[in-house]
Order: structure tokens, then sequence, then C-alpha cells
């Protein structure tokens, strides 16, 4: 093979269109899964009998290998072919869901999520990677940026149509969605889509990976069976302290491999970049927790339906939709330093918002100002944030940097998910207690993320697209 056909160019006449619509569909079973399972919950619960222990894992065994082994996709990508990647993952992803949609028991449910979450960590960076193999210039930028804009449509719709399915079908049917999209992607990927890799760049880094997962899975195990339980007892302990040697690995490991690292901690060097992760990972973890608990509590405490609590979460999407583009373009002019500050003290006040929802909510006076406020937030975060990343290392780790961010913000989201137990496990008007509790420890975290941002951020540049 040439040298020109090692870096995507083998297929003759190929058409980018169809590599931009085959990740697109292969994105979106990622973008659809982390939207829509929040309104099944209550019903997945009811089905299994299952406690609220049960209840977290069913996200975070998504969330675990998902958030560990996304840098190690993107460098697999890298090293084998992305397409190749994008095929594997996808269809992963695609066998987790059938298996999901069927499983007869909980045990075999959380291990079918697992799976998806490994598919995700595969197709996730290979989709984007295909795009800047694909296009170059300003239709790179347009391509990403209808990546972009499709995730976020999947994501707005993906509530809706999950809380309708899951009140009318039942929740098996939220996984049956993904398999067309998952075979339409496979079909385009094989078809049509360019072979794009770069063995120089990849790091193939599996003592990190397995260190990272390990580690990762010892503190979400602890942290779940300590707030689910309220007891800190041996096994707890121990799982917490085996996770804190097995972190500690993973960063011996990343420093003696140096540049060929899977996370190099030379970039930690840089204050910006060590603040914008900082952020990152308070901010995610805060909306992680609100966005799961939120339409959790409306079903279980408040009586709302999984279709209206679907409707409920609709500002999310279509508010950092509409808001992102023009924070993006405000924050190129002022710099990224002030909507990153200010944008996660509206995030908190939306929650702080939230206290008003009690067992019968007004949807307009209570619900929305909360939902909205966070949404609003975040649409001023979003871009900036993005940019900022990119714009705070060199260009050889752009791809490295953007991917490890993405991988903070996952990992914010799996620690607030472990810690929600002593919330899940409660009912009725104990409950909403919980929610309001849960949703003041995110409200100030998400200070804290704002804090971050003013003291660590500095002069920080922008990257534009």
């Amino acid at each position: 093979m040439s040298r020109r056909n090692a870096k995507g160019a083998e297929a003759k006449g190929a058409d980018p269109r169809w590599t931009l619509v085959a990740c697109i569909l292969a994105s979106s079973l990622s973008f659809v899964d982390g939207s829509v399972l929040n309104v099944a919950l209550p019903a997945i619960r009811a089905s299994y009998g299952a406690g609220a222990a049960e209840v977290q894992w069913v996200v975070n065994a998504y969330l675990l290998p998902l958030s560990a082994l996304l840098l190690l996709g993107g460098a697999l990508g890298d090293h084998f072919g992305r397409r190749r990647l994008l095929v594997i993952g996808t269809s992963l992803f695609g066998i987790g869901s059938l298996l999901c949609a069927l499983a007869p028991s909980l045990p075999l449910l959380l291990g079918a999520r697992a799976a998806q979450g490994v598919g995700a960590a595969l197709l996730l960076p290979n989709s984007l990677a295909l795009l800047n193999a694909a296009y170059s210039g300003e239709r790179r930028g347009r391509a990403v940026g209808i990546w972009a804009a499709a995730g976020a449509a999947a994501a707005a719709v993906a509530p809706l149509l999950g809380g309708w399915l899951v009140g009318t079908v039942g929740w098996p049917a939220i996984f049956y969605i993904n398999l067309p999209l998952a075979a339409g992607a496979i079909l385009l990927a094989l078809l049509f889509v360019t072979e794009s890799r770069n063995p120089g760049a990849g790091r193939t880094d599996y003592a990190g990976a397995l260190f990272a997962t390990a580690g990762l899975g010892g503190a979400t195990y602890g942290l779940t069976r300590w707030s689910s339980s309220g007891a800190f007892d041996a096994i707890t302990g121990g799982s917490i302290a085996a996770s804190i040697v097995l972190l500690g690995a993973f960063v011996a490991v990343e420093k003696h491999r140096d540049e060929k690292a899977m996370m190099p901690l030379t970039l930690f060097a840089d204050r910006c970049f060590f603040g914008l992760n900082l952020m990152t990972f308070l901010l995610y973890g805060a909306m992680g927790a609100a966005m799961l608990i939120v339409p959790y509590v409306l079903i279980e405490a408040a009586g709302y339906s999984p279709i209206e609590a679907g409707l409920a979460l609709l500002p999310l999407a279509i508010l950092i939709a509409i808001g992102s583009p023009i924070m993006g373009q405000l924050a190129a002019r002022i710099g990224p330093r002030r909507p990153l500050t200010v944008g996660p003290l509206v995030v908190g006040a939306g929650m702080l918002a939230g206290l008003r929802i009690g067992e019968h909510p007004s949807y307009w006076a209570d619900v929305l100002p909360c939902v909205g406020g966070i949404a609003l937030g975040m649409a001023v975060v979003v871009a900036p944030l993005t940019s900022s990343v990119l714009g705070s290392v060199n260009e050889q780790h752009v791809a490295l940097a953007s991917g490890f961010n993405s991988a903070v913000a996952r990992i914010g989201g799996l620690i607030a998910t472990a810690l929600l137990g002593v919330v899940l496990a409660k009912n009725g008007a104990e409950l909403i207690g919980g929610l309001h509790g849960a949703l003041i420890v995110s409200a100030v975290v998400s200070v804290a993320a704002s804090v971050a941002a003013l003291t660590l951020l500095g002069r920080v540049k922008m990257k534009n697209a």
C-alpha cells in the first residue's frame, strides 16, 4: 500500500459525504443511549425488582469502559485502521443493545451494557478521526459541525422517543432502536468509507488502559456500595484502597512510557490544560447527577409518565444546540475565560431552581426553571470549553487532548452516579428530599467548577474549528 493510501485515500472516487453519514449514524448510538436511558431507569428497576445499587450500575456499567477506554479506542484506530475499529465498535454496540433488550436477568443486562460501553469507546473517537481524514480546510469544519449538530438533534429526540416507547411498548424497545442505526452505519462504512490509519501515532498503551479500567472500576464499586448502603465497611474500604493503588500504577505506567503513553503526563504541566480538565470533571459530574436524578424523581415521586419526563428534558438539547454556535463566536471575541466562569454559575442557579420541585410540581413554574437554567449554562460553556481544550496543547496533541477531555467528562458522570445511591434508595416524599439534597451538592460543585475556571485558566487560547 502506498503512503497516500495508508493515510486514507485508497478508494478511488470515494465520496466523503458517505463518510459523514456513516459517522453520524455510528456516533448517534452513543448520543441516543446517553439521553434515552434516564427516562427508562424506573421501568428497568421495577421489571427486575432492583435496588439502588443495581440502578446505578445500569448507568455505570456503560460509562466505566467508555471513559476508561476512549483514548485507547482512538489509538487502536490510528494503528489498525479507523474504519475497521468503527465497524468493530458499532457491531459490538449493536450486539450489546440486542442483548440488553433480551436480557432475562439484571446481571446479563449489566454485562450487555458493558459491551455497549466498549463499543462506544471504539466507535466515538474513530468516527471523528474518519471525518478529519475525509475532509480538509473549511469543509472539515463544516463536516464536524454537521456531525455535532446531528448528535445534538439525536439527543433532543431520544428522550421523547424513549419515553413513548417505555410507556407504550416497554423499556426493551429503547435498545431495539439502536439496531437499524448500527446496521446502517456498518453497511455504509464497509461500502463507501475509505480506510484511514496512522500507525506511528497509535498509542497502544494496553497496560495503561488495564490499570485505568481496574482503578476506575474499584472506585466506582466502592463508592456505589457506600452510597447505596450508607455503611463504609471493609469491602467498601478495600475497593477504594485498591482503586487508589491501581490508579497510582496507571500514573507510573504513563510516566514510564512518556510520549508513548495513552495520556502523556507532560501535558498536565500546562496550568490551563489542568484547569480545563478539572473544570470539566466538576461541571459534567454535577450535570450528570442532576440529569439522572431529575427525570427519575419526576417519574417515581411526582407522577410523570416516561414521555412527560422526556419532554421535560427537551430544553437541554435544544438550548445547547442553538446557543453553542453563538457562544463560540462570542468567546472568540472576548476570550473563553469569562464564559467558562459564568456558565457553571448559571448551571448551579438552575440546579437551585430545582428545589421548587415537589410531589405535585408545575412544569412551567417548577421543572422548566431547573432544566432551562442548566441548559442555558451548558450552552454558554460547551463551545468555549471545546475550543480552549484544543488551544491549550501543541498541534500534535490536539486529538489526544480532545479525547482525554471527553473521557474526563464521562468520568465525572461515572463518579456522580456512583454517589447517588443514597438518593435512589429513597421513596415518596423522602425521594423529593433526596433530590433537593443532590441538587444543592451539584450546585456547590458547579460553583467549584467556576472557581477552577476563574483561577486556573489565565490567558487561555482558543482553537478555531
